[in-house]
Parts: structure tokens; C-alpha cells; sequence
């Protein structure tokens, strides 16, 4: 009986001894597997993420602000190195380059509409003369760079008399039926042209006084026709446009 009993003794101790052995293991297993409830070690991640998105935003902001410097000064340099190509050395090769300029707005009109092509066409001409006094102005001696400085003023006409006849041209025939003309583009081109009689009186006292090669002066002397033709045409277009009044114009012109 004694025996018996010291045996069931033996493995009572023996199973409690194990139960605590697998308890303890199982209690460190858990704890190195258990995360923070309150999640601060994957707060601390994102924040991390965050914080290096931030800098590789900073860091892309950075690069292309530099890009955008280099360009910056890619895109001036090309622009002098534009202006000292437009200068001819000789009057031959001024010749060509006004025989490439009217190549090239011919090329440029293959792609636009009908309107549009009436439109260039006729202002292609001032355009083409600009060109032209740009090109010259190492060939017409001490009054070079006043001829270049009125030819931009005139380059920069041109733009603005193309918008608004444009806005002419694209005025429908049903608007202006009842509506009338486009009276504001015409005003525009009317100022336009003001400026540009008194800029074409300037470039006439200046080819008096050019002492150059006779073809450069007689080029000379061609552009600023064909620039009095146009404006004679831009005035007729916006006196035109003026008249027309429509069919119910008259209540508010």
C-alpha cells in the first residue's frame, strides 16, 4: 500500500513539474511575439516613412528647381545665339536668309485652316521685313541698332494685329449678321497701325541717312513698303469691321 502510494506521489510531482516547464515556455514565446497594444513601435515606422518621403520630396523639389535654372539659362543662351545668327556679314548671304525666312513661313502655313492662311499671308509680309532689318543691321553702317530696335517694336505689332484679325476671321456669319463686326479687334488693329505709321517715319528719316551698299539700301527700302502696304490693309480691314453693324447693331454702337 505504502508503495502505491509513494508512486502516485512520484507522478503527481512529475506532471506538475512538466505543466510549469511548458507554462513558462509558452509565456516567453507569447511575450516575444507580443506588439504594443497602443501600436508606438509602428507609429514610430510610419513616422519614419514619412519623414524620409519628405526628404526625397525635398531633395526631387531641389533637382528640378536646378533643372529648371539650367534650362532657364539653356533657353537664353539659344536665344542670343538665335539673334547673332539673324546678323548677315555680307549681303549675299542677307539675301539667303530672307529667302530661308519666306521658305520657312510658307512651310508654316501648309499647316493651318483657310482663315488662318488669309491671315498670315498678308502679315507674312511685315514679318518677313522684320526679319529682314534684323538681318541687315551690321550692313547699314551707324544706324544699324536703330533699325533692329524699330523692328522689334514692329515684330511685337505684328503679334497683336494677328490676334485681333483672328478674332475677325473667326467671328461667324450668323454672330455677325446679327452682332455686326468685332468693333473692339478693330480699334486694336487701329492703334496698332497709329504706332506703326510713326515707327515707318523713323525707318524713312533713317534710310536717308543710310551710307551703305546700294542692294542693302535698296532691300532696305522694299521692307519698309511692303510694311506702309500692310497697314494701309490692317486700316481698311478694321474700318470695315467698324461699319458693319448687323442687323440689331444698332441698338448698342
Amino acid at each position: 500500500m505504502k508503495k502505491i502510494f509513494v508512486l502516485f506521489v512520484s507522478i503527481f510531482l512529475l506532471s506538475s513539474i512538466v505543466f510549469a516547464a511548458q507554462g513558462s515556455i509558452n509565456g516567453q514565446g507569447t511575450g516575444q511575439n507580443t506588439e504594443p497594444e497602443d501600436g508606438s513601435q509602428g507609429q514610430q515606422g510610419t513616422n519614419g516613412a514619412e519623414s524620409s518621403d519628405e526628404q526625397d520630396t525635398g531633395q526631387g523639389q531641389q533637382v528640378q528647381e536646378e533643372e529648371q535654372t539650367q534650362n532657364q539659362g539653356e533657353d537664353t543662351q539659344i536665344m542670343v545665339q538665335q539673334r547673332q545668327e539673324l546678323k548677315a556679314e555680307t549681303k549675299t548671304q542677307l539675301q539667303e536668309m530672307v529667302q530661308q525666312k519666306q521658305q520657312a513661313m510658307n512651310q508654316e502655313l501648309e499647316g493651318k485652316s483657310e482663315k488662318e492662311q488669309n491671315v498670315y499671308q498678308n502679315q507674312n509680309q511685315v514679318r518677313l521685313a522684320v526679319h529682314s532689318l534684323l538681318a541687315m543691321e551690321d550692313l547699314v553702317g551707324g544706324i544699324g541698332k536703330n533699325v533692329s530696335q524699330i523692328a522689334r517694336q514692329f515684330n511685337n505689332s505684328v503679334q497683336a494685329t494677328l490676334n485681333a484679325e483672328e478674332k475677325i476671321q473667326a467671328k461667324s456669319a450668323f454672330a455677325r449678321f446679327f452682332s455686326g463686326g468685332d468693333e473692339n479687334s478693330a480699334e486694336e488693329i487701329e492703334q496698332e497701325v497709329n504706332q506703326n505709321r510713326l515707327r515707318i517715319q523713323e525707318l524713312k528719316q533713317l534710310y536717308e541717312q543710310c551710307d551703305c551698299d546700294d542692294e542693302v539700301k535698296a532691300m532696305m527700302q522694299e521692307q519698309v513698303q511692303n510694311m506702309e502696304q500692310e497697314q494701309n490693309r490692317l486700316q481698311e480691314l478694321a474700318q470695315k469691321e467698324k461699319k458693319s453693324k448687323g442687323l440689331f447693331g444698332w441698338l448698342w454702337k
